[in-house]
C-alpha cells in the first residue's frame, strides 16, 4: 500500500487548483486544515478577522469534500489539536503513515521558517495566484537604484494589456491619480456594500471566537462577511455594477458617517484566496470596455491590485524577514491607548479606531493619513504600529500589511519602498473628511492650546528630521514654506508639540 502525501492547505490559500493543489493527486494525497492558537494568537487578531478566516476554513474544506478530495481538518476546539501548523502536520502524518508533503509556500516569514524546520519533509512550491512571480519581481528590481512601483506597474501593465491600446495607456496616460482626490458628501443614495448574514457554519464559528478570544481589541456584533466564494461574487458583482463608477474619483474621500463609500471591501477576499486577482482586475477593465466605468476609476482600481499589491509583495520577499526590524528614523515611543479604544480627543483617530473596531476595515485613506499619519507625526515605535494593523483589520496578512506600514506609512525602511514620508497637517484631513467639524481641537489654528496636533506635531516631525529630508526634492517647498514663518511663530508651534508630546508619553488623554 503506498503512503498517502499530505497536502497542507493554509487559511489564506483558499484557491481550488492553486499552488500545491494543482500538484496533489486526490486519488492518494490527504488535504490538512487546521485553526491553531499559534496563528490566531501570533497578535491579538479582531474577532472578526478570525472568525472570518475560520469560517472560510470550514467551508473551503467542505468544498473540498464534496469535490472528491480526503481532508483532515482540525478545528480549534478539537482535544487532540497541537495548536500549531508544523504540530498539525505531525499528528496527521502519524495518523495517516505518511512520510512527506506539499505545501503551497506561506506568505509571512515566522510560518515559512516554520515549515522548513518541519520534522516532516515539505515541499514548497510557489504561490501561483499573482501576476508576478518571485523570480519576475527580483529580475525587474535587479540593478535598480530605487524600486518604485509607479515603473512596476507600468511594466506590469505591459506584460498583461489591461488598460492598454497597443503599446500605449488607455488614454494616453498611466496614472489618473491627480483626478481621484475629490471630497465626499453625504449621500443617502449612496448603494452599501452588500452584508451577509451569518449561516449555520459561521455562526459556529462566530460562538467559538466570542468564547475564546473575548479579551481581543474589536467586537463580532454584525459581522457581515462573506466566508465562501459565492459570497465573494456576489460582493464583486455589487462592486463593478455600484461602486467601481465612482471610486476612482471619491477614493481618498473620508466621512464619519459613512465608512465604505466607493471602497470595494473585496481585500479580503482576494487575500484569502476567495476571489483571483486576475478575475477582479478582468472585470474592471471589461466594465470600462463596456463604457460602464469610467477610466479614472478602473485605472485606479487595477492600480491598486496590479500595481500595489503585486509591488508591496515582491518587496517583502525580496527585502527578508529583516525588513520587519527596521526603524530608520529611530521612532521609540508607545502606540498610544487610543489606538485600541482608549479616550482621545481628535475626532479623526476616535472615528477611525472606533469604525476599526466595530468593522475590522478602514479605507486605505483612513489607514495612511489619519492613525499612520499620527503615529509617524508622533514618533511612535513602527514595530508597535505594524502590530496592530496587523492585528486589526480582518485583510491584514503580513507580507501585504508589513511594507504598507513600514515603508509606505512609517518609512521605518528608510525609503526603499516610498521616496517621501507621507505626513501632512490636520489641513488635509480637513479637505478631504468631514471629521474636524466636531473635533475638540481647531483644525483652523497652527499653534495654541487648541491647535490641532496634526498641525503642530507635523512642523515637529520636519524639523527634527531636517538632515535627513531637507534635501529631498519633493518635501523642499515644506521646508522653504517653514523658514518663512516668524521665529516666533515657530518657538510656539515647536513649544506646543513638545508640550502635547509629554501628555502623550504621560498617558494622558490626548
Amino acid at each position: 500500500m503506498v503512503a498517502p502525501r499530505l497536502v497542507l492547505v493554509l487559511g489564506d490559500q483558499l484557491t481550488p487548483g492553486a499552488g500545491a493543489l494543482a500538484l496533489a493527486d486526490r486519488n492518494r494525497d490527504v488535504v490538512v486544515m487546521a485553526e491553531v492558537l499559534a496563528e490566531a494568537e501570533a497578535v491579538p487578531h479582531h474577532p472578526q478577522k478570525i472568525a472570518f478566516l475560520f469560517a472560510a476554513m470550514r467551508k473551503f474544506a467542505a468544498a473540498l469534500t464534496a469535490d472528491g478530495w480526503q481532508v483532515r481538518y482540525s478545528r480549534l476546539d478539537d482535544p487532540a489539536n497541537t495548536q500549531s501548523i508544523p504540530g498539525e502536520v505531525l499528528r496527521r502524518a502519524a495518523e495517516l503513515g505518511a512520510r512527506e508533503g506539499i505545501a503551497t509556500r506561506p506568505g509571512d516569514w515566522r510560518l515559512l521558517a516554520a515549515l522548513e524546520t518541519c520534522a516532516l519533509p515539505l515541499h514548497l512550491v510557489e504561490d501561483d495566484r499573482f501576476f508576478c512571480s518571485t523570480a519576475a519581481f527580483d529580475a525587474w528590481a535587479a540593478d535598480r537604484k530605487a524600486l518604485r512601483m509607479e515603473y512596476f506597474y507600468r511594466e506590469m501593465r505591459r506584460r498583461t494589456g489591461y488598460l492598454m491600446e497597443g503599446a500605449a495607456p488607455a488614454g494616453g496616460r498611466w496614472n489618473y491619480d491627480a483626478e481621484n482626490r475629490k471630497p465626499a458628501a453625504a449621500d443617502l443614495f449612496r448603494a452599501p456594500p452588500p452584508r451577509f448574514a451569518p449561516d449555520a457554519t459561521t455562526q459556529e464559528v462566530l460562538d467559538l471566537v466570542a468564547r475564546r478570544f473575548p479579551a481581543h481589541f474589536g467586537g463580532l456584533e454584525g459581522f457581515g462577511w462573506a466566508t465562501d466564494r459565492a459570497g465573494a461574487l456576489a460582493a464583486l458583482d455589487h462592486f463593478i455594477a455600484h461602486a467601481l463608477p465612482d471610486f476612482g474619483t471619491y477614493q481618498d474621500a473620508m466621512l464619519a458617517g459613512d465608512p465604505f463609500l466607493h471602497h470595494s471591501l473585496l481585500s479580503p477576499y482576494l487575500n484569502a484566496g476567495l476571489l483571483t486577482p486576475q478575475e477582479v482586475c478582468d472585470r474592471a477593465e471589461a466594465a470600462w470596455r463596456a463604457g460602464r466605468v469610467p477610466l479614472n476609476s478602473a485605472e485606479g482600481f487595477i492600480r491598486q491590485i496590479l500595481g500595489w499589491r503585486e509591488f508591496v509583495r515582491g518587496l517583502y520577499l525580496r527585502e527578508g524577514p529583516g525588513y520587519l526590524t527596521r526603524n530608520a528614523l529611530g521612532h521609540g515611543r508607545r502606540l498610544p491607548p487610543a489606538y485600541w479604544g482608549g479616550e482621545t480627543r481628535m475626532a479623526c483617530v476616535r472615528a477611525v479606531v472606533a469604525q476599526t473596531g466595530r468593522l475590522a476595515y478602514a479605507h486605505h485613506i483612513q489607514r495612511l493619513m489619519v492613525t499612520g499619519n499620527f503615529a509617524l507625526l508622533a514618533g511612535i515605535d513602527p514595530a508597535e504600529v505594524h502590530g496592530w494593523y496587523l492585528a486589526v483589520y480582518v485583510d491584514a496578512l503580513e507580507w501585504v500589511e508589513a511594507p504598507n506600514t513600514l515603508g509606505m506609512s512609517q518609512f521605518a525602511d528608510g525609503g526603499v519602498l516610498a521616496s517621501k514620508p507621507y505626513v501632512s497637517s490636520g489641513a488635509y484631513i480637513d479637505r478631504m473628511s468631514d471629521y474636524c467639524g466636531g473635533c475638540r481641537y481647531r483644525v483652523a489654528d497652527r499653534a495654541g492650546p487648541d491647535a490641532c496636533p496634526f498641525n503642530l506635531l507635523y512642523w515637529h516631525f520636519l524639523t527634527r528630521h531636517r538632515a535627513r529630508f531637507g534635501t529631498n526634492p519633493r518635501m523642499a517647498p515644506m521646508y522653504r514654506t517653514w523658514d518663512r514663518m516668524d521665529e516666533g511663530h515657530q518657538a510656539r508651534v515647536l513649544e506646543g508639540a513638545e508640550r502635547f508630546l509629554v501628555r502623550l508619553d504621560a498617558g494622558e488623554p490626548v
